[in-house]
């Protein structure tokens, strides 16, 4: 089904042409109701909290993006992906909240965002790819997709490879197109491990741009 558009909020977000070049969190405060989540991410937005009361807006100099056709998958991962079963949108909150675990290592997903990414699921523009093994969820991830965008926000894994296999997964329903944006927000380095570079700002827009008018790919529409 066709994701259901929220109502639009009070809120608005500075052209990226405005922002201080050498800074990532460029924003505090405004909420995350919906429509302006939704307006966020098209602006190159993305929300992080800063304090228990007040939440960031970041839009990273220079932004971490996967471009889907040079995924790197090794030979062992190649193994991994046979040893487990995905799935899409199957298990959300048990998603969303494994990779909210306060166990992990700069934790910062807490009940705001909980019940923010759990709304936009509701209306069907966040998405969780689970994989799963005999033992139950091995891993996941889950973003948020408008168009040819998907925001990547956060992935988890409790065996071997998993996430990386959700990621690949996650791939593969993108339709290796062009102007299809994957996201990372930063390039770590087991992101770049998988492909992830790092891009302008501005050409991060532009790509942006071109993605917001593509179709949601089928396999997120198939809920």
């Amino acid at each position: 089904m066709q994701p259901i558009v929220p109502p639009a909020t009070d809120w608005s977000f500075p052209s990226p042409h405005e922002l201080p070049p050498d800074e990532d969190l460029v924003a505090v405060g405004a909420d995350l109701e919906p429509g302006t989540l939704l307006r966020a991410y098209a602006g190159g937005y993305f929300p992080m909290p800063v304090s228990r009361t007040r939440i960031g807006w970041f839009h990273p100099e220079p932004r971490g993006v996967l471009p889907v056709e040079s995924l790197v998958v090794s030979r062992s991962l190649r193994r991994s992906i046979r040893r487990y079963t995905v799935t899409v949108d199957a298990a959300f909150d048990e998603v969303i909240r494994a990779c909210a675990d306060p166990a992990r290592p700069l934790g910062w997903i807490d009940n705001r965002m909980l019940r923010a990414y759990g709304r936009l699921h509701a209306l069907g523009w966040a998405h969780s790819v689970e994989v799963w093994d005999d033992e139950g969820l091995a891993g996941g991830l889950y973003g948020v997709a408008i168009g040819g965008l998907f925001a990547g926000e956060s992935m988890f894994h409790r065996r071997t490879d998993a996430s990386k296999v959700a990621l690949v997964h996650l791939v593969e329903m993108l339709d290796h197109h062009p102007d299809v944006v994957l996201d990372v927000q930063w390039v770590t380095p087991h992101l770049a491990s998988l492909g992830a570079v790092a891009v302008p700002r501005l050409q991060y827009c532009g790509a942006l741009e071109q993605a917001l008018r593509r179709p949601l790919p089928s396999r997120l529409l198939s809920r």
